[in-house]
């Protein structure tokens, strides 16, 4: 019998009482981890009993755990694993979010005789390909490398049970479209299936009828909902005068860690340079960046070895920072559900967390749009000394739906003249 949501409030549950085995349940209490979420609710008894699963969650919700936990007892219990062959896929956007994933199934399988690997690129292919060589239960992996790695025969899908796509909206966002296809076309027709996704788009269910089958539909989150625990509020501003703003912000409320968003990675560099001449550490993260840069900062910016990291939106999903307290949109992003991504960094697990924007007269189209999709108006606030030349337009809030986009129609050929 599906249990209500009510009923599941009503009686606090246990992750002993999901049917987890006991090494499982073992690394969970070692981890000092009490209550499943809402999401690890619903997706860890309908994985474990072999169902496809559909599910929306936005980051924060303790997603990740809720198919790696499941996925390594299902695998504990069943064959070897042969060389260069994989029994469990987990394909993800971004080289930080596959990072992410592998040290979450690393930690959480640590009492179990399975093998684990991750593979991006940005990195030597060879150590990668000696890795897949004695055979690997789950493996975690950008999709194209992970093609670059089959075209070499460095891995194989015929042992293949389970396949995980995690972030499925980012994926299409980043244009990964048609290498999905290629991968769906390389695995076996007889698999388990799992889609996590922050939202239910019509693209998103588009890709699921080609890759679920009769789906247990998981939904832990209203569409495009903000988390409760953030506030966020946005300081009308000039352009010139951003950074002035942020370098106020930052060292009158001492703020000693701030993850901040730009539009581009020009503008991360330039505002890198900014701090770097007031004295204030930072460093960005973006495409340009080689991966051991990236993960230097990140590893940086956790250990509180730099009080600000500044990053595109490739890092507005995948990084996993404990109690963020702070989140700095610099620039409204191009896509606006990309907001809610952004802020998602912050006011994680019941963790209160702060979001502010600094939006100039220019950018007042992207945030009639954001304020649509969060169907709600951001706050403004005033700064003393900083008010705006250009003013910014007062806000209404559009309630119209959203429609997806549709596909453009290919042209017509023209026909050569007789």
């Amino acid at each position: 019998m599906h249990q209500t949501k009510t009923d599941i409030e009503a009686t606090p549950m246990t992750f002993a009482s999901l049917g987890l085995s006991a090494p499982i349940l073992k690394t969970i209490t070692q981890l000092k981890y009490t209550q499943p979420t809402p999401i690890q609710l619903e997706s860890i008894p309908a994985i474990l009993k072999g169902r496809d699963v559909m599910a929306a969650a936005q980051t924060g919700t303790g997603k990740t755990a809720s198919f790696t936990l499941p996925i390594l007892d299902l695998l504990a219990q069943g064959s070897r694993v042969r060389g260069n062959r994989v029994r469990a896929l987990i394909l993800v956007p971004t080289r930080e979010l596959a990072a992410q994933v592998a040290k979450s199934v690393a930690r959480y399988g640590e009492h179990l005789p399975l093998r684990s690997a991750v593979v991006f690129g940005g990195v030597k292919i060879n150590p990668q390909m000696m890795k897949l060589c004695k055979g690997i239960d789950i493996l975690v992996a950008t999709p194209g490398r992970l093609l670059d790695l089959h075209q070499q025969n460095a891995v194989r899908f015929t042992q293949l049970e389970i396949l995980v796509l995690d972030e499925a909206d980012r994926m299409l966002d980043m244009g990964f479209s048609d290498e999905l296809k290629k991968i769906l076309a390389l695995l076996p027709l007889k698999r388990q299936n799992l889609m996590f996704s922050a939202t239910f788009s019509d693209e998103i269910r588009a890709l699921a009828k080609t890759m679920v089958h009769d789906p247990v539909e998981i939904c832990v989150n209203p569409a495009n909902s903000t988390a409760k625990t953030v506030e966020h509020w946005l300081y009308p501003v000039d352009k010139k005068r951003k950074n002035a703003l942020l370098e106020k912000l930052i060292k009158d409320n001492d703020w000693q860690q701030v993850l901040v968003f730009c539009k581009t990675k020009q503008a991360a560099n330039r505002l890198v340079r900014f701090f770097e001449q007031q004295a204030i550490k930072s460093s960005a993260i973006h495409g340009d960046k080689s991966q051991g840069a990236r993960t230097r900062a990140l590893r940086e910016f956790k250990n509180n070895e730099i009080q600000v990291l500044v990053a595109t939106d490739l890092a507005a999903r995948g990084l996993d920072i404990p109690q963020l307290p702070q989140v700095v949109n610099y620039n409204l992003p191009h896509v606006a559900q990309d907001y809610i991504h952004r802020i998602g960094r912050t006011g994680r697990a019941g963790v209160s967390g702060q979001a502010v924007s600094l939006v100039c007269a220019d950018e007042f189209d992207e945030l009639a749009e954001v304020e649509r999709v969060i169907q709600q108006l951001i706050t403004r606030k005033i700064m003393k000394g900083f008010e705006p030349a250009q003013v910014l337009p007062e806000s209404r809030l559009d309630t119209r739906p959203i429609k997806p986009k549709k596909p453009k129609k290919p042209k017509k050929p023209k026909l050569l003249a007789q």
